[in-house]
């Protein structure tokens, strides 16, 4: 069996490397919007005053203002995907939409890997400390500290290259909440959404602490020979020419923010993409740390909280079927709270809701409480089934020849309730080792957190994570394993 997994992994390796290696559709994309008058468009939705929500719930901010603009000039519709900053460049590479609009700054290995439009927005990077916080005032400072990023900005690669340590984060109010709650010392970030952010919350628990010292400019991103930016780039010449631009910069920042020439485009790097690594050499790169990964924080992630979610578990079981009714209805609270809950929430309460009452979690403890905690709602449920599936002449037999209740269940019930309860707890096991990945959203550096900051310099988002994928599928392949060898072992509780 195991050879045959191997086998199977080893085939399907080579298959990534030569479909990822395809390209798309023979259509350029600028004949596919004229034809449909639909340009879509990516973009946060969480990342005032560029992308947010207005007070009437719809999108508002400088770059959609622009953007909407900029499809006036195109003469076509402007549609909106919000998605995570962190998922927006495979987002873009899986053809979810058609344009980046988000504050994207000019790198050349973004140039290398997109087509990029004129700069619409010129800015400069701040550092963000806690209020009380002396010991960072400028990127040479950052050496040694930890700060919070969106593993795809370019202000990750700013802060890794100024010797800091990064942690990924989904956004930058995730990020300024880190800093508050002293899980990360600081955050990069753009002067504009800063000061932004400062205006409209009137945070004292943060401070700018310092200047990065680079001047960044913004602009659109579509996939690489796209053949939309000639007309994108001739729409925004027009919207600075005519001032429109000036005026939306005006209209969210009181001052113009707009790139002054196309002319001050960041050169490309001529061996941006000599310098690429190979589909090969990149999973070959990354193969042992996501096995790092998956052995230092995926299993044990798993294993501690599937042990500690089965102790929940059992005695919410055996509180959900006991005559005493304050203890069932509080075990039924419990379980209705788990179950109608998302997990992903419960993670998030646990680690940014808690620190607002002075209970600050480390991300891997906060993991494995919010993990044990869902399993025992799930298994609890499976666990009472099982129970109750026992005939009860077994519990009546075991009484008339002096047992109590806890021998019962010690010697005669749970034994017997175990082989029924194996396989759906099984799949509560098999379903925990994925759900694992969302404790990336919490920095725990898991197996698809790996995969994820492996994939953000390089932008080769499928191969990386398809070869997470596998790595996930593999465990549960062993598990699935054990799982039928413990269904044979516990045969001989069954009277056949």
């Amino acid at each position: 069996m195991v050879r045959r997994s191997t086998l199977a992994l080893v085939a399907i390796l080579i298959g990534i490397l030569g479909l990822s290696g395809c390209s798309a559709s023979s259509q350029s994309l600028l004949d596919r919007v004229k034809d449909e008058g639909v340009l879509v468009v990516g973009t946060e939705g969480t990342y005032s005053p560029f992308s947010y929500q207005g007070d009437d719930g719809q999108l508002t901010g400088y770059d959609i203002d622009v953007i909407n603009a900029v499809g006036n000039e195109l003469g076509v519709r402007v549609d909106f995907v919000q998605t995570p900053f962190d998922s927006i460049f495979a987002g873009l590479q899986s053809q979810r939409f058609d344009l980046i609009a988000n504050q994207v700054s000019i790198t050349p290995a973004r140039q290398s890997a997109y087509d990029l439009s004129t700069p619409y927005t010129v800015s400069e990077g701040q550092i963000l400390t806690a209020a009380d916080d002396s010991t960072i005032t400028s990127l040479a400072d950052l050496t040694g500290k930890t700060t919070a990023q969106s593993s795809t900005s370019n202000w990750a690669e700013v802060a890794a290259d100024a010797g800091a340590n990064v942690e990924a984060v989904e956004g930058f109010v995730q990020a300024v909440t880190l800093v508050k709650d002293g899980r990360v010392d600081a955050t990069v970030n753009d002067s504009l959404a800063i000061a932004e952010y400062l205006q409209q919350t009137g945070d004292t628990g943060v401070k700018i602490a310092g200047e990065t010292g680079d001047t960044t400019l913004q602009s659109f991103v579509a996939r690489k020979n796209s053949g939309l930016m000639d007309e994108v780039d001739t729409a925004i010449d027009t919207l600075r020419e005519n001032g429109t631009i000036a005026e939306i910069s005006n209209k969210y920042f009181g001052s113009d923010v707009a790139a002054p020439t196309a002319d001050t485009v960041v050169p490309e790097s001529d061996d941006a993409s000599s310098t690429a690594p190979s589909k090969m050499q990149l999973v070959l790169d990354n193969l042992w740390p996501m096995l790092k990964a998956t052995v230092t924080m995926t299993i044990p992630l798993t294993a501690i909280s599937f042990v500690i979610g089965l102790v929940i578990a059992l005695a919410v079981a055996l509180a959900r079927i006991s005559s005493i009714t304050p203890l069932a209805a509080v075990a039924r609270f419990y379980v209705s709270i788990i179950r109608g809950t998302p997990l992903l929430l419960q993670l998030f309460i646990i680690f940014y809701g808690l620190p607002q009452f002075g209970i600050v979690i480390s991300p891997f403890p906060a993991a494995v409480v919010a993990f044990s905690l869902n399993v025992g709602g799930y298994a609890a449920e499976v666990i009472r089934a099982a129970i109750l599936s026992v005939p009860k002449g077994q519990w009546e037999a075991a009484q008339t020849i002096g047992m109590g209740y806890r021998t019962t269940l010690q010697r005669i019930v749970l034994p017997q309730a175990l082989r029924t309860a194996v396989p759906p707890l099984s799949n509560t096991l098999i379903s925990l080792v994925k759900d694992t990945s969302l404790a990336s959203t919490i920095l725990v550096t898991e197996l698809l957190r790996v995969a994820q900051l492996a994939a953000a310099p390089t932008f080769d988002f499928f191969t990386l994570y398809t070869v997470a994928a596998l790595y996930y599928w593999v465990i549960c392949i062993v598990l699935s394993f054990f799982q039928g060898k413990l269904e044979v072992r516990l045969d001989r509780y069954v009277a056949k």
